[in-house]
Parts: structure tokens; C-alpha cells; sequence
């Protein structure tokens, strides 16, 4: 399959998932291409025109010599420079479908001719998609204002394989792709982790016999808010045909409040999507190129601070805050099924030892704490993104560092621990219902199966361990199955 670009509305999610996770190919329209020449044109005439323009990059030098004027000569030296020592970053590389969102992210500034760029390097980037493999991309060390930092070694082959022409250099290096791709990634993640989340607190609910008022359809409009409505919504169609016998009293806080933490992940979920999807499209060039219209005939060009995603990162934070949130959770869920005199559940391992063998529930027992360290880890993953400054700038332009790329590092790491509580948490549910000798309800019972497929039901003590990391891992890869 391939997707075909028009204009920048046609970068979105969805084709973000078909580009970056299931690895299709993209093409530019015609009606985009013609426009890309079009505008490329009337930039040129526009720089023609006026000996005294003002352009970043194309009549002045870059970076701390951008003072510098270039005469028409000087600029197209200035252009074909392959200048890549910015492409200092090292360490562990991007996953290659964030890498691949990149590229995609970096066509919106070309589509509707605001790179003000030949067609040939729209298409070379595009033609990037085509399945070769990706450059490598460093996820560590991005200090930089913007993103040159990820964008020079993502570009260099490109770069390397033509004589650039005026602007073209800047319109691949400049703007913030890197910041729309790593938020959309998170985003299409975090789907798929909400509604993990919310099979496993169902199991959890129904294991511990909650009542199932706690999720009652009047609490969609008493509580008022879409999102709350949506988990509430969400556990109810999971509980359909839950197991009588249910306790006559309200269960733990830790139950009651499961819909209201999970409406605050799909409210999170939302601002992540809607940050994507507004990024994804976003024309974020610096300079950018404004086509003509009536006012300015050439159109006109000018500098910006598009290069800096303001969104991304508080979106990437709210995200890696309620994984943490969720992580909590699970450790209080695991606690409660285990104490019995609050479960009323009988003991999980259910061994002849004397119960003097063992503290009751055998290495059963010891999986909380497991979950309390996934849950502090979570937690130092969801500190705030605040923005950095660039001290080695000194008194130069480059002041204020892209916030990005951190918040996404911090995210992706509180979402694994998340699986990893979540994980932990199936296995206990799971455990619940085999000592008891129930199946669950019906939308449930495949989940059950998947978790014992990984976690065997427990009837002595063995090494867990092992177990628990490969359903954490199972958890984790449907996340990111494409």
C-alpha cells in the first residue's frame, strides 16, 4: 500500500500509523508537486528582486554569523556547503518507526510550498519511505534549540547526493518534525496501552468481586465528563456477564476510583493525539516561505520559532504522570487480592504446606513489591519537562533547547513499567479466579488465556520471574505491533 500526500492535512495519525508503524510507502501528488514548483519559482524571483532581502540562510549566513550579508555569488556557495558537524549526537538510536514518522513529519513543510524548495528533494525525501533502511538517529544527546542535532545525520546521505541549491539545505534541517513524531508515536502507543489498561482492571474488578455500581451507567452523567463516560463505558463492556456472589459493600478506594484514573488517561490520551495531529500538519520551517497572494505578489519569507513544539512535551508528560498513576494502581490492586481479610479471597497458592511454611500465598506474595518498584521507577520517569537552557550558547541565538526529545525518552520508559504493572497485576487476577474456580466474564476469558499462556496458574512455589517479564513483554509488543 502507499499513501499519497497532497497537502498537509493528509499527515495525520492515520497515516502516521500506515507510514511509520506498518511501513508503507508515500508518493506526492501531482497537484502538490506543481505547487512545490510553483512556489520555488516565486521564491527565486522573490530573492532576485530586492538586492536588500532579508532571509536567514539564504541572503545572510547561519547560526552566529547570521549578520553576515551573502551577494548572490555567496549564496550559492554558502548553499552546497555539506556542512554536518552538527551531527554530534550519539547513543542508543530511535526505534526505526520513529524514525520513519520523521520523515514523514518533515514532507509537511513541503507539501504546500512553505520549504520553498525544489520538487527534486521533496520526492528524495519521500522516496526515503520507500523500505531501505533508515538512518541511524541518535536518542540521546539532543541538547540543540531545535532539532539539527537529529535532523543533520537524518538528512546527510540525502544531502550528500546533490549540489544544494539555495534554501534547500535549511528546509531539511530546520523546523520540528522530530517533536511531531516522537508525540504521535507515544499517542498511537498510549491507545493501545489505555485499553490494556482497562482489560486489566476489569479482570482486577472482577476477581476481587467488586460491586459493580462502582461502574454504573448513571455515573456518565453525574460525573459530567467525556472522558471518565469512556472509561466507565469501556470496564462495563468488559464486566458483561461478571460472576454473582458479589460483595454487598463498597470495595477499597483503589477500586471506586479506577474509572476516574482511567477517564484521566483517555482525557491524557486525548491532548496526545490532538497535539499530533496538529504537529504532524504543522508548517514549522524557519524561515518559512508564505506563498503569494494579493498583498505580496513573490510571496514573502520570514524567521520564526517554529522549530520549537510547545505541545509535544507537556502531552509527553501527561502521559508518562498517568502511567505512574496506573502503576499505583496495579500495586494496591496486587495488595488487596492478596490480604485476604479484604479479598475474602482464600490463599492464592493454594499449597498443603503449613501455613508456618510460608507467609501464606508463597512467591505469589512477593509480586507487589515487584509492582512498587516498577511503580517508583514510573514515577522518576514522570518528573516535568521543563525547558532547557543551552549555557555553552552563551550569548549567541541558540539559547532555549527543544524539550521533545527528553519527554519522550521519559515516557517511553514509564510505559514500560506500566506493562510491567499491568502484567504483574493479570497474573494476580488471573491467580484469583483459578483458586476459585471461576472463568470470568466472557470478554475477558481470551485475556485470561493470553495471561496463562505466559504466567502458568500457580500450585507451588516456582521462579516467577521469568514468566512475569515475558507476559510484561508480550504486553509491550502489542503496544507496538504494527
Amino acid at each position: 500500500m502507499t499513501v499519497t500526500l497532497t497537502t498537509r492535512a493528509d499527515i495525520d495519525l492515520n497515516s502516521f500509523f500506515r507510514v511509520a508503524w506498518k511501513r508503507e510507502s508515500v508518493t506526492i501528488g501531482e497537484e502538490a508537486l506543481r505547487r512545490i514548483a510553483e512556489c520555488r519559482a516565486s521564491f527565486l524571483q522573490l530573492i532576485d528582486s530586492d538586492a536588500d532581502i532579508v532571509i536567514y540562510g539564504v541572503t545572510t549566513a547561519m547560526g552566529e554569523l547570521a549578520r553576515q550579508r551573502l551577494g548572490k555569488d555567496e549564496r550559492d556557495r554558502h548553499a552546497r556547503i555539506k556542512a554536518f558537524a552538527a551531527a554530534t549526537s550519539f547513543g542508543d538510536p530511535y526505534p526505526e518507526r520513529v524514525v520513519r514518522g520523521m520523515v514523514l513529519a518533515r514532507l509537511a513543510n513541503f507539501l504546500e510550498g512553505h520549504a520553498a524548495t525544489t520538487p527534486r528533494i521533496a520526492l528524495s525525501v519521500a522516496e526515503m519511505l520507500d523500505g531501505r533502511p533508515m538512518p541511524s538517529v541518535a536518542s540521546s544527546g539532543q541538547g540543540g534549540a531545535g532539532e539539527i542535532l537529529a535532523l543533520y545525520p537524518l538528512f546527510a546521505e540525502l544531502s550528500a547526493g546533490f549540489d544544494l541549491e539555495v534554501k534547500e539545505r535549511g528546509s531539511l534541517i530546520n523546523g520540528s518534525p522530530c517533536a511531531a513524531a516522537l508525540v504521535a508515536d507515544a499517542a498511537l502507543a498510549a491507545r493501545r496501552r489505555v485499553r490494556m489498561a482497562e482489560k486489566v482492571f476489569a479482570l482486577s474488578i472482577e476477581a476481587f468481586s467488586a460491586p459493580l455500581e462502582h461502574y454504573d451507567a448513571a455515573l456518565d452523567v453525574l460525573w459530567g465528563d467525556q472522558h471518565e463516560a469512556s472509561a466507565l463505558k469501556g470496564l462495563r463492556e468488559l464486566l458483561v456477564g461478571a460472576g454473582g456472589g458479589r460483595r454487598n459493600y463498597q470495595a477499597p478506594v483503589s477500586y471506586r476510583v479506577v474509572p476516574k484514573i482511567l477517564g484521566h488517561a483517555h482525557r491524557a490520551l486525548a491532548a496526545a493525539e490532538h497535539a499530533a495531529t496538529v504537529s504532524l500538519a504543522s508548517a514549522s520551517d524557519n524561515p518559512v516561505y508564505i506563498p503569494p497572494d494579493d498583498a505580496h505578489p513573490l510571496g514573502r519569507c520570514i524567521s520564526t520559532g517554529g522549530y520549537h513544539n510547545a505541545m509535544a512535551a507537556p502531552a509527553l508528560d501527561d502521559l508518562a504522570a498517568i502511567w505512574a498513576d496506573i502503576s499505583l494502581l496495579c500495586d494496591r490492586h496486587g495488595s488487596k487480592l492478596l490480604n485476604g481479610a479484604v479479598s475474602h479471597l482464600p490463599n492464592l497458592l493454594m499449597t498443603d504446606r503449613h501455613p508456618s511454611d510460608s507467609d501464606g500465598h508463597g512467591n505469589v506474595g512477593y509480586v507487589p513489591m515487584a509492582i512498587t518498584g516498577y511503580l517508583e521507577q514510573a514515577k522518576l520517569f514522570a518528573q516535568r519537562t521543563f525547558i532547557p537552557g543551552t549555557e555553552s550558547a552563551g550569548a549567541g541565538q541558540d539559547d532555549v533547547a527543544a524539550t521533545a526529545f527528553l519527554a519522550w525518552a521519559k515516557e517511553e520508559r514509564a510505559g514500560r513499567c506500566v506493562d510491567a504493572s499491568l502484567a504483574m497485576l493479570a497474573m494476580l487476577a488471573s491467580q484469583a479466579l483459578y483458586v476459585t474456580g471461576r472463568q470470568g466474564p466472557p470478554a475477558l476469558r481470551s485475556f485470561v488465556a493470553e495471561v496463562r499462556d505466559s504466567v502458568a496458574p500457580v500450585n507451588e512455589d516456582r521462579v516467577l520471574g521469568p514468566e512475569l517479564a515475558r507476559l510484561a513483554e508480550r504486553f509491550t509488543q502489542q503496544v507496538f505491533e504494527g
